[in-house]
C-alpha cells in the first residue's frame, strides 16, 4: 500500500531529524507525504500512525522490553529507524471509507480516488453490530491473501448484577488451563501435546533453514496461536454461561508480572512464557461484561501453600503438583478445585467493590484482609501468548 511506503519515509525523516511527536512530525513530512499521492485524511493518519509507533517503542525501551542497556536487541531497536511491512494494517475514518450496509458494500480511498463499491461478507450476527454499533475507524487488513475490515463497534456494557450467590473462584494453571471452585476441570494436555510437538518441530526446521522451511515455520506459529486462542475462547465462554447460570460473578487470580517473579529452570522457561493467562483472563472479562457478571481479581500469594482448613501455610503442603495434603492438620484434596476454592472464599471473607461495566476490580490481599490498592484490567496486561 502506497500508505505504508509513506509511512517508512515519514518514520525516517523522523528518526533522522529526532521529531517523533505528532504535531512536529507533521509539520515537518505532511508536505512531502502530498507529493507522494496521499490526499490530507490519508496523510494525517499517516503522521498518526508513525508517531505512536515511536511512542510505543520509547514506552518499550523505558520498560526494558528489549533488553537491559547495550544489548544487541536494544541497540538495534535504538539505532534504526522503524520500518512497516507494505502490507501492514491502515486506519480508515468515515472520510476515507464509507459502507453501504444494505447493499453488503464499502467505498475505499485509493491514490487514483474513490474505489467502486465492494463487496464484504459477514455473519447476521456482525451485520447486525455493524448497522447498530459501528463508529469510528476501520482498519483494512491484509491477511493470509485476503484482505480484512476490521471496523469497531462501541457496544454499551450492561448493568453489573450484584453476584447474589457469591462468586465463581477460577484457579488458572498450565497442566489445568482453568480449575473452578466447583471442581470442573479445563485440562490443559491436549493444548499443550500441541505445543510441545510444533516446538519439536520448529527446532528442526529452524535448522534446515531454507526457504521452504522458514515458509512453514510462518504457517506453524500463525495455526498455534489460532488454535490456542480459540481453546481459551470456549473456556472463557463456558465460565461466564456457568456463572450467569448461578448468578454468581467471577474470581480470578491476578498473575500479572509472574514471569518477572518466578525463577525456573531452561526447560521450564518455555512452558511459562507460551502460557496464555492474560489472552484468557481478557476474554473472560469482556464475556462477562456484555452478560453484566462482575469479575474481581485475588491475590495469588499463598494459593498453592496455605490450608484451608487450618491456615496453615508451608511449601511441604503441596507434595506434587496434584495433591495438597496439610502438614498441621493432615487436611487433602486435589490441588487445583482447592485453589479456585480458595479465590472465591477470599472474595466472599473480605467483600469487593460493585459498580458498572466488566469489573476490573482489586485484587484481595489475604494476608492484610482488606481490598489492596490499585484496580488492575486484564486488558493492560502485557503478557500474551
Amino acid at each position: 500500500m502506497v500508505r505504508n511506503v509513506a509511512a517508512n519515509h515519514a518514520s525516517r525523516r523522523a528518526f533522522g531529524a529526532g521529531v517523533t511527536g505528532k504535531m512536529s512530525l507533521q509539520r515537518v513530512v505532511y508536505g512531502e507525504l502530498k507529493q507522494l499521492g496521499l490526499s490530507a485524511q490519508p496523510a494525517i493518519h499517516v503522521v498518526r500512525k508513525v508517531a505512536g509507533a515511536y511512542a510505543a517503542l520509547k514506552a518499550n525501551l523505558k520498560a526494558g522490553n528489549y533488553g537491559p542497556e547495550g544489548s544487541k536487541r536494544r541497540a538495534k531497536a535504538e539505532s534504526t529507524p522503524i520500518r512497516f511491512r507494505k502490507d501492514a494494517a491502515q486506519p480508515f475514518d468515515d472520510r476515507c471509507l464509507s459502507w453501504q450496509l444494505d447493499a453488503r458494500t464499502v467505498s475505499i480511498w485509493t491514490v487514483h480516488g474513490r474505489s467502486g463499491r465492494i463487496g464484504f461478507q459477514c455473519s447476521p450476527e456482525q451485520m447486525k453490530l455493524l448497522s447498530e454499533f459501528r463508529r469510528g475507524e476501520s482498519d483494512l487488513v491484509f491477511r493470509g491473501g485476503n484482505w480484512y475490515l476490521y471496523a469497531t463497534c462501541d457496544i454499551p456494557e450492561p448493568d453489573t448484577r450484584e453476584p447474589k450467590e457469591g462468586f465463581l473462584g477460577v484457579d488458572l494453571g498450565i497442566a489445568n488451563i482453568a480449575v473452578t471452585s466447583e471442581g470442573t476441570v479445563h485440562a490443559g494436555k491436549h493444548l499443550n501435546r500441541v505445543r510441545h510437538r510444533n516446538r519439536r518441530l520448529r527446532k528442526r526446521l529452524q535448522k534446515k533453514g531454507t526457504k521452504s522451511a522458514k515458509r512453514l515455520l510462518r504457517k506453524l506459529s500463525g495455526r498455534e496461536a489460532r488454535f490456542a486462542a480459540d481453546t481459551n475462547h470456549c473456556i472463557s465462554k463456558k465460565l461466564v454461561t456457568e456463572a450467569e447460570r448461578t448468578c454468581r460473578g467471577i474470581a480470578l487470580e491476578d498473575l500479572g508480572g509472574i514471569r518477572d517473579r518466578v525463577r525456573l529452570r531452561k526447560p521450564q522457561r518455555v512452558t511459562l512464557h507460551s502460557w496464555g493467562f492474560a489472552q484468557l483472563g481478557s476474554y473472560i472479562a469482556y464475556k462477562a461484561a456484555r452478560a453484566g457478571i462482575p469479575v474481581v481479581f485475588v491475590d495469588p500469594r499463598y494459593t498453592s501453600q496455605g490450608c484451608s482448613a487450618c491456615g496453615h501455610i508451608s511449601k511441604k503442603n503441596r507434595p506434587n503438583q496434584a495433591t495438597f495434603a496439610c502438614m498441621s492438620c493432615g487436611f487433602a484434596e486435589p490441588f487445583s478445585p482447592k485453589c479456585g476454592a480458595d479465590d472465591a472464599d477470599a472474595v466472599a471473607e473480605h467483600g469487593a467493590p460493585f459498580g458498572r461495566g466488566a469489573w476490573p476490580g482489586r485484587p484481595v490481599d489475604r494476608r492484610i484482609g482488606r481490598l489492596g490498592e490499585g484496580a488492575r484490567h486484564w486488558s493492560d496486561a502485557n503478557e500474551k501468548t
